[in-house]
């Protein structure tokens, strides 16, 4: 096996009333997709934001490829959708959050949001409120923005089962993204269950583990 893009050991966080992630490992290569189980939203948020630099771990590394620099990492990752992070506001129009994500890019992407609306197919949405849109619509929106960033080679997706208890609405969605020719592109989903009927990689972090033991 090639090195793996993205890697975490022991990876944990703890917060002042107690541990905010217990010890997670996992591997991840380039082109692929990875499913992480975490029980609650607060395991799941934590561990997406320290998977994309966006937090330092109390103990554990986590490292992009041999480089365990978190700067390198942050800016090689989009956290997508993250509550009480990122997560577009309810208040705010598919073109208000079009034109925040594209004034944040390198100069050189960026476009003028109705430009880029008509482009991927929502001019259609660009007054509709975020709140309104499937949640199918939502993860591609938030996706295309992403990746129109060319520094980015990881995303981060969190939580995109809690908009929706059909994972047909996310799962192939994610999966395509890994094999629609960006060399390198790999994306970690974390959710609350994996799909029974998933046969690619997955992690189930060990508070969740322990849960399902339990008789």
């Amino acid at each position: 096996m090639g090195l793996a893009m993205l890697s975490a050991v022991d990876l944990s966080v703890a917060g002042r009333s107690g541990q905010l992630l217990p010890p997670t490992s996992l591997e991840l290569l380039p082109g692929n997709l990875l499913l992480v189980q975490a029980d609650s939203q607060d395991i799941r948020t934590v561990l997406a934001l320290t998977l994309s630099g966006r937090m330092r771990p109390t103990s554990g590394s986590v490292q992009w490829g041999h480089d365990g620099d978190i700067a390198r990492l942050r800016r090689r990752s989009a956290l997508l959708d993250a509550p009480g992070v990122n997560e577009p506001e309810r208040h705010l129009r598919v073109v208000d959050v079009v034109a925040e994500d594209l004034a944040l890019l390198p100069r050189a992407a960026r476009t003028r949001p109705q430009q880029w609306l008509e482009q991927h197919g929502f001019l259609d949405l660009a007054r509709a409120w975020v709140q309104e849109i499937p949640p199918e619509t939502r993860l591609v929106l938030l996706t295309e923005l992403a990746l129109a960033d060319p520094g980015v080679e990881l995303l981060i997706v969190d939580s995109p089962d809690r908009h929706t208890s059909d994972p047909d609405n996310w799962l192939p969605f994610l999966q395509d993204v890994t094999d629609r020719g960006r060399h390198g592109v790999a994306v970690v989903a974390v959710v609350t269950r994996v799909p029974a009927d998933h046969a690619g990689s997955i992690v189930v972090t060990p508070s969740t583990a322990e849960s399902q033991e339990l008789p």
